[in-house]
């Protein structure tokens, strides 16, 4: 059975059993779903990365890629062509909007993406951040990374500190810039090893209201064990599960460790 059948079906499964808003009983939660997941407003600036994203899809450019990371399900081969690049490695809409919503209801001042691809959510993050935020991006592949510097001109992005090389040899420099980490959004190397080391790495500089998200949290067996040991990690008071990504909390007012998992 190949990966994507598997996907589906762990997606089927998700779709028929996960909760909703009437299952919550916590009322941060509840505000988080309905003030952040179920806003269903538009903003000029939703509208701004749609049309980068239109232009990215419709676009004939070819890159030659280093992929460092766990691979793509999609992709294979060291020349991609933008679109492919776009449609298949980018988050859709959904996400990156969900972002952009929890970064303006949390006003995060220092934010760190480990996998900038073409620089959509990175967009999303930018242009939902204070004028004072800081939003760094980790991009293994080159010419990947400065494709998006090239988009993040296009939109007039001014905050965005790029980083480019292996997160391995990169993510410690940059946790050493900034004095702490209030959103982290970790989407690059789908392996359970490297995630929960980026994790514990990203921990050190986390405090009692840092957001972490983790993508691609079902892709495979391992990234769902890599899933379960963030959940079981003692610093982590709640998690919630969205299928494709997973959001995790450290509040120390939650006294019992709570996982949802949440249809959206």
């Amino acid at each position: 059975m190949n990966v994507q059948w598997q996907l589906a079906k762990k997606y089927l499964n998700y779709y028929f059993t996960a909760g909703n808003r009437h299952d919550i009983h916590s009322p941060f939660v509840y505000s988080l779903i309905e003030d952040v997941l179920r806003d269903k407003s538009q903003p000029a600036d939703y509208k701004a990365v749609e049309q980068l994203r239109k232009e990215l899809l419709s676009s004939n450019e070819t890159l030659q890629v280093t992929d460092l990371g766990a691979g793509s399900l999609m992709n294979a081969g060291n020349e991609r062509a933008v679109r492919d690049i776009t449609k298949h490695a980018a988050k859709p809409p959904k996400f990156g909007q969900l972002f952009y919503r929890l970064i303006k209801y949390y006003q995060p001042k220092y934010l760190l993406e480990l996998g900038t691809s073409m620089g959509l959510s990175t967009s999303y993050m930018a242009k939902a951040a204070a004028p004072d935020a800081k939003v760094y991006t980790i991009e293994g592949c080159p010419n990947i990374a400065a494709k998006a510097g090239r988009n993040f001109q296009s939109l007039g992005l001014q905050n965005v500190t790029q980083r480019v090389g292996n997160f391995d040899h990169v993510l410690a420099g940059v946790l050493d810039e900034l004095p702490q980490v209030d959103y982290v959004f970790i989407d690059g190397n789908h392996r359970s090893v490297p995630t929960l080391e980026y994790f514990e790495q990203c921990l050190a500089k986390a405090h009692d209201h840092s957001i972490f998200i983790f993508d691609d949290i079902h892709w495979t067996p391992d990234m769902e064990q890599a899933w379960k040991t963030i959940q079981d990690h003692p610093r982590v008071t709640f998690t919630i599960d969205l299928f494709f990504i997973g959001l995790v909390f450290f509040l120390p007012d939650m006294k019992i460790k709570q996982h949802f998992v949440l249809k959206y």
